[in-house]
């Protein structure tokens, strides 16, 4: 089981470069234009991505949360974004890197964002949903880019696991 989280943690960090490379190829105002998505632009996207990430290695780890909301603006700036983005990919790898067989069969506790509720699951559950959370909403980002261009990097995780091994 850990084999399996360790490639996603690895394909999360390939997939974010690609998707951020090719959006840093766009103008601020491509970036920033609301386009109907869930979080508005491609940029409002982005920062979801990473808040919610922020959000759930907090659960993850037994810690506080941050104190804001799914919406919160990390960054105003694309290349803070990009670079903070860096960050969190490395350290998503090293939490997954550091995960223990006795650790992944433990449970989580953590209150919710949207409606302040207690819950509790399966530690193993809580990633996939982590790493299918970071799919589904770069899906989005992938969907408004190609909007934007006509083209969108591929980020499917076949192209990772051939490139990766």
């Amino acid at each position: 089981m850990k084999a399996h989280f360790e490639m996603m943690a690895g394909y999360n960090a390939w997939a974010n470069r690609q998707l951020f490379a090719a959006v840093a190829e766009r103008p601020a105002e491509e970036r920033g234009r609301d386009l109907g998505a869930a979080f508005g632009s491609l940029f409002g996207t982005l920062n979801h991505l990473a808040v919610a990430d922020l959000i759930w290695l907090a659960r993850l780890r037994g810690q506080r949360p941050p104190p804001f909301g799914l919406d919160h603006v990390l960054h105003d700036d694309f290349a803070e974004l990009t670079a903070a983005r860096r960050v969190l990919d490395d350290d998503i790898i090293r939490y997954v890197d550091g995960l223990t067989g006795d650790g992944l069969a433990g449970e989580i506790a953590y209150t919710r964002v949207t409606r302040p509720e207690p819950v509790r699951q399966p530690l193993t559950e809580a990633l996939a949903h982590f790493f299918n959370h970071q799919t589904h909403h770069r899906g989005q980002a992938h969907a408004l880019l190609t909007r934007l261009t006509g083209n969108a990097p591929a980020l499917d995780l076949i192209f990772y696991q051939r490139e990766a091994t």
